[in-house]
């Protein structure tokens, strides 16, 4: 079974979980899309009402195509459920996040949610985080120097500006860079030291977020977590 049907066997379990009137929170990514055109035939085939919070343009108009209702991110509704993907996860439940570069909005969206349930193909699941990606930072550009070096301070062996067209520095929404750190460790305490670095808004490093994980592997789903 290749990527792309895991991600619609995970899409299609999360869809299945959508009840008339949810307010949903929606992360940002391939799977979270697939997500979306599989909660968009529930609610063509069941005349289904969902509304979404979203963490993106990407997603917000994902939503729009499904039928979904977007409400204003402020609004102090709590969402029945959050749903998103993830680049790493490991057996403890914790996450790296940020290839998109929406890890700020998704991360205040998985904290407000009482349910945050992440969707990954069995290639994202890792024994250790870490392995495959560095945790990406989302940084006020004019701090960049001083964060490279308290980075430095915290044990990163690597840290770059992440760079797409024509080389040039990727911006977030909220117009800043992003940096991706390397470690050779990641313990529970580093996110909030890395939070702690004046001039990072946030880190894509999740610990202690996620209630279930929806692991798609090539025998079947598998459940990580708090059963569905």
């Amino acid at each position: 079974m290749n990527t792309d049907k895991l991600k619609e066997l995970v899409a299609g379990r999360v869809a299945e979980l959508v009840k008339d009137g949810d307010l949903l929170g929606v992360g940002t990514g391939s799977t979270v899309d697939a997500a979306l055109l599989a909660i968009k035939k529930r609610i063509e085939q069941e005349q289904l009402s969902v509304r979404a919070i979203t963490t993106s343009y990407q997603s917000k108009l994902g939503c729009i195509n499904a039928g979904i209702e977007v409400v204003d991110p402020v609004s102090d509704e709590i969402p029945a459920l959050t749903f998103d993907g993830a680049d790493e996860v490991d057996p403890d439940l914790r996450l790296i996040k940020g290839q998109g570069g929406a890890m700020l909005k998704e991360k205040i969206l998985a904290a407000r949610s009482p349910r945050f349930i992440v969707l990954v193909d069995e290639s994202k699941l890792v024994s250790k985080l870490g392995e495959k990606f560095p945790v990406p930072l989302e940084v006020i550009p004019d701090a960049y120097r001083y964060v490279k070096k308290e980075l430095q301070k915290l044990g990163a062996w690597s840290v770059e500006i992440r760079t797409g067209a024509a080389n040039r520095p990727v911006i977030t929404e909220s117009g800043n860079l992003i940096i991706d750190a390397r470690f050779d460790s990641i313990e529970d305490e580093l996110e909030q030291q890395l939070s702690s670095v004046v001039g990072v808004v946030e880190s894509g490093l999740f610990v202690g977020y996620v209630n279930t994980i929806i692991l798609g592997r090539t025998r079947g789903i598998e459940i990580l977590g708090e059963a569905l």
